[in-house]
């Protein structure tokens, strides 16, 4: 399935909604269009989720049998793997090297999940208690199931759209859920050819079901639904909050993965070389559109300026531009919408007298790229720069004298999601890392993942995690069985 045949196939999906247009990000020209599906769509891949989940045509299977077809996914996401690559940098554009190291990730995503479908139990318990009124001792069997919740949501956004894709549906598959994917309007392409290729590998009709359309369209009509049973949501805190209200209606189950500030420490004994480019890289790649991306850079004084001048050295140096360009280190902003939000923030410092080091600027060419900015002489009491998320290749750098004011400055945020320290003091380190408020911290290292290892927020940065067995255990309820012996 090439890229012409992916914008084909969308331009010809059912709708009832707004024609959509999709916007090479690189050129500023559409690539393709398609319609919104509309609370229609919604209501009928609704059905189609739980008729498919009652017949037990998934969860039904032996765990031994639901593996064998997710090591298939796994095998025919690597037998594509350039053509997601391809697809995922014409849709974003996302440099091919980032896109072409994402794709066995993916893979990776289902052949792990799949190892833990033969591991779903529960625990038992054998229980001596007092029987009613004193009347001796009762003896008990109990034990716990674990049961896949049903009909799940999954919406995700346009950062990573076939990672985002993945990380949420094998597990949900794991566990034995039918599932509705929502991927961002923006970035369907890629979820066109993996919902083919997960129904190629023996997924049954009705498990999988790739919704398209606005997040306020479709994606709140999943939020609402009264049939869906839980929705894992990735995107901004404020549509998080949006989709929590949504959900009120049958009080279904929400796991989210928000947006964050994140604060990076550089201490005076850092390994500086590491720290600073570690520290750049951490917000300039991906053009800054990473949730955990460290656009609060607090340096210990007595560095300072020399971390200020590496950093801004870092964004000089780097050379965006499109996935076919020769020595590209990131791509651009994925839309004009965010091309103009990113400029807002920083056109609003400037007049607040926030110093520019470097960047603040749109490039001069085609597409939605900005020059990786640095930024000083920011007010962390006023400013919005430092209190809000940007998602752009912009970072505060802020001195610190000592460990606690640093901690103090790196907490005083309402998001948690990720937190570095750099520091060849490994005994500050780990005392840091209980301090911080964070779910995520990082010591010496930045954009760190593995598919065994728990990831989710503090605060306003989401509920609940995912990757690991605590990702599978998302789309599990428990039940708790007492049998009198």
């Amino acid at each position: 399935m090439t890229l012409q045949d992916v914008l084909d196939d969308i331009r010809k999906r059912p709708g009832t909604g707004d024609v959509i247009p999709i916007i090479d990000p690189v050129t500023e020209e559409q690539l393709t269009e398609f319609t919104d599906c509309g609370a229609a769509g919604v209501d009928e891949a609704v059905a189609r989720a739980k008729a498919a989940f009652e017949a037990e045509v998934w969860s039904g299977l032996p765990g031994a049998e639901r593996a064998k077809v997710m090591w298939r996914i796994a095998d025919l996401i690597d037998e594509h793997a350039a053509e997601f690559a391809e697809i995922d940098s014409a849709n974003t554009g996302m440099m091919k090297m980032q896109s072409e190291l994402v794709v066995p990730t993916c893979a990776e995503f289902f052949r792990y999940y799949a190892g833990w479908c033969t591991k779903i139990n529960g625990t038992a318990y054998d229980v001596r208690s007092t029987g009613i009124a004193g009347a001796g001792y009762v003896d008990h069997h109990a034990y716990t199931l674990k049961e896949p919740y049903g009909v799940v949501g999954l919406i995700f956004p346009w950062n990573g759209p076939i990672f985002n894709a993945c990380a949420k549906i094998a597990p949900a598959l794991a566990a034995g859920c039918s599932s509705l994917v929502k991927p961002a309007e923006e970035t369907p392409l890629s979820a066109l050819l993996l919902d083919r290729l997960i129904h190629e590998a023996g997924v049954p009709d009705g498990v999988v079901n790739l919704i398209t359309g606005y997040g306020h369209t479709a994606g709140a009509a999943i939020s609402a639904h009264p049939d869906v049973e839980k929705v894992a949501f990735t995107g901004s805190t404020e549509v998080g909050k949006m989709i929590v209200q949504a959900s009120t209606g049958n009080l279904k189950k929400v796991m989210l993965e928000l947006g964050g500030k994140s604060p990076v420490l550089i201490f005076d004994d850092a390994d500086l070389d590491k720290a600073i480019f570690g520290a750049a890289m951490g917000i300039f790649v991906h053009s800054g559109q990473g949730c955990v991306c460290g656009s609060r850079i607090f340096v210990q004084r007595g560095v300072y300026d020399q971390v200020v001048e590496g950093i801004a050295g870092v964004a000089n140096f780097m050379k965006y531009g499109g996935p076919t360009e020769e020595g590209v280190m990131s791509g651009p902003l994925i839309s004009a919408k965010q091309l103009s939000r990113v400029l807002g923030y920083i056109d609003e410092g400037k007049r607040d007298g926030v110093e520019v080091v470097t960047g603040g600027f749109r490039l001069d060419r085609k597409g939605y790229f900005v020059h990786p900015t640095v930024l000083t002489n920011v007010d962390p009491a006023t400013s919005r720069l430092y209190k809000e998320e940007i998602f752009g290749p912009v970072v505060s750098i802020i001195p610190f004298d000592d460990e606690d004011e640093a901690v103090a400055m790196a907490n005083d945020t309402t998001y948690g999601l990720a937190a570095t320290a750099w520091t060849t003091n490994v005994t500050r380190a780990h005392r840091i890392v209980k301090r911080l408020q964070a779910g995520s911290v990082q010591i010496n290292c930045q954009l760190v993942f593995d598919h065994d290892v728990p990831f989710g927020g503090y605060k306003q940065s989401g509920w609940g995690h995912e990757f690991g067995k605590d990702g599978l255990d998302a789309y599990l309820k428990q039940k708790t069985v007492w049998a009198q012996l």
